[in-house]
């Protein structure tokens, strides 16, 4: 949740090198992210006094101008004030005012913020430009095919699971309540499961197993299930969630995991508040998307944000019916299959930062693709065009093309990336940000999908969802990802895609 603030930062000290100070088990998660210069391993040495010197001490030699404090606790005030770091800004909690510069007063309002909010609201106080986004973990290219090289001959949907929370028994829905979802989605759907949690956790993996083969022996098998459960490391677990058409999760770090790589959720609670730490509010413009469904009882002590249930019944819990939750999953589940296209080069004459209608020149094959409609495949766009970010093309130019596609060409919708290379935006692919987005607005199920283009960034963005690439042979790219199926024109889509 810090990931949407750490992304302003870089954007409003596009010159200055950033550096995270970040506990050990969390770190992983920002191993690859672009907007970061160092990364800090806050480790469980540092907790005691002479630990804490020695950090500051370590921090003082690299001469740090700004601390930003995320973090509400004493610690880091102590820390960043004994390593001589000038600006030092952040809440005025924990008795830890006096040893900041800038000290934000926490008003009743703060702290009814989602907790995104609530670390860009820092910024703000702090006259720092701070929009809102979505969370995004930045994996790699391999890792998103190791995982789905690890799930190959599982039944698709598939679905993961993440029965555990370490905050305490009053955020886990019973272990027999998961066993009842994986059965229907195991028999409703035809899908598969993967089990995720901590190695700590195989106790509740073990519960789910035996409820699951005393009611039908045989039903789990190498085609149905998955246990990983203290077998991922941080940024595997990663992965693997990414590569789940859903997770089905409790209010824990999975959960948040999930909407940071865009994964659909069918997210449970209990004694926690999601208005605090949901899942994020999306839109249109965060093209990052995400589907999502919260659910929860409407019991009267909850949320508690208590540990243990005080009543001992976790009733905000155990009122929750399986059923209720595989119909989310129903209804979440992406469905439908699509065709993207690249558009400059693709569907059109690549003009080289098309800013004119006097340069647009739409390829006679186009009109042709509107027969992959009768197949059942939806028409949607995908270009990245900087040139807006550049100050090359006006927004509303784009559009305007785009909308040439949908309204004549017979596109349901037409995605675009006006990022900057330099602003590391999750839509600007090879990034798959806009495909998620049109997975999460029209149901696509993305690896039952064609992607078509004439360079390596969409072939690499159609193997980043698992969506079959198709390359537009051309004299302006050359072709170096490996098990792409070429064309010569557009027509030549009617023998590949059926």
């Amino acid at each position: 949740m810090t990931m949407p603030a750490i992304k302003a930062v870089r954007e409003s000290f596009s010159d200055y090198d950033i550096a995270l100070l970040v506990n050990s088990r969390v770190l992983p998660l920002f191993a690859a992210d672009p907007n970061l210069n160092t990364l800090i391993e806050y480790k469980d040495s540092y907790r005691d006094i002479l630990g804490r010197v020695k950090l500051a001490n370590t921090l003082k030699v690299d001469k740090y101008s700004l601390a930003i404090l995320l973090q509400n606790a004493f610690d880091a005030a102590i820390i960043t004030f004994l390593a001589g770091i000038k600006e030092r800004v952040g809440y005025d909690r924990d008795a830890r005012g006096f040893l900041l510069t800038t000290a934000i007063p926490i008003r009743a309002e703060t702290l009814r913020m989602h907790q995104i909010r609530y670390y860009l609201n820092i910024l703000e106080r702090f006259n720092i430009d701070a929009p809102y986004n979505l969370p995004w973990t930045y994996l790699l290219q391999e890792e998103r095919l190791t995982a789905r090289g690890l799930f190959s001959n599982l039944r698709r949907p598939i679905i993961g699971i993440n029965p555990g929370a370490t905050y305490g028994s009053a955020k886990r829905w019973p272990p027999r309540a998961f066993a009842e979802v994986i059965r229907g989605v195991l028999a409703e759907l035809g899908g598969s499961a993967v089990l995720f949690g901590s190695a700590n956790e195989l106790w509740l993996s073990q519960q789910i197993e035996e409820t699951i083969d005393t009611s039908d022996t045989g039903l789990l098998t190498p085609e149905t299930y998955i246990n990983l459960c203290g077998k991922t490391s941080l940024r595997q677990l990663s992965a693997c969630i990414s590569e789940c058409d859903l997770l089905v999760t409790n209010d824990s770090g999975p959960m948040h995991i999930a909407y940071s790589v865009a994964t659909p959720i069918v997210a449970i609670f209990g004694s926690t508040d999601p208005a605090l730490t949901g899942p994020p509010e999306t839109s249109r413009e965060l093209y990052s998307g995400f589907r999502k469904s919260v659910i929860r009882t409407n019991i009267a002590c909850a949320p508690c944000f208590k540990r243990t249930c005080r009543y001992g019944h976790i009733k905000c819990m155990t009122d929750i019916d399986a059923q209720e939750v595989l119909s989310a999953i129903k209804a979440l589940l992406p469905d439908k299959k699509a065709v993207f296209f690249d558009r400059d080069g693709t569907l059109c004459r690549d003009a080289h930062y098309l800013s004119r209608f006097e340069d647009f020149s739409v390829y006679p094959e186009t009109e042709g693709i509107r027969a992959l409609k009768d197949k059942g495949y939806m028409l949607i766009g995908i270009s990245n065009q900087s040139g807006i970010a550049r100050g090359i093309i006006q927004d509303g130019f784009v559009r305007e093309v785009n909308k040439v596609f949908t309204d004549k060409y017979g596109f349901e919708d037409f995605y675009y990336c006006p990022h900057h290379q330099s602003q590391h935006c999750p839509c600007r692919k090879p990034s798959p940000g806009m495909l998620y987005k049109a997975r999460a607005e029209h149901g696509i199920d993305l690896k039952k999908s064609f992607f078509v283009g004439d360079s390596n960034s969409d072939m690499l963005v159609a193997q980043a969802v698992g969506a079959r690439p198709i390359f537009l042979v051309n004299e302006k790219h050359s072709l170096t990802v490996e098990g792409v199926n070429t064309i010569r024109n557009l027509k030549e889509l009617h023998d590949i895609i059926n």
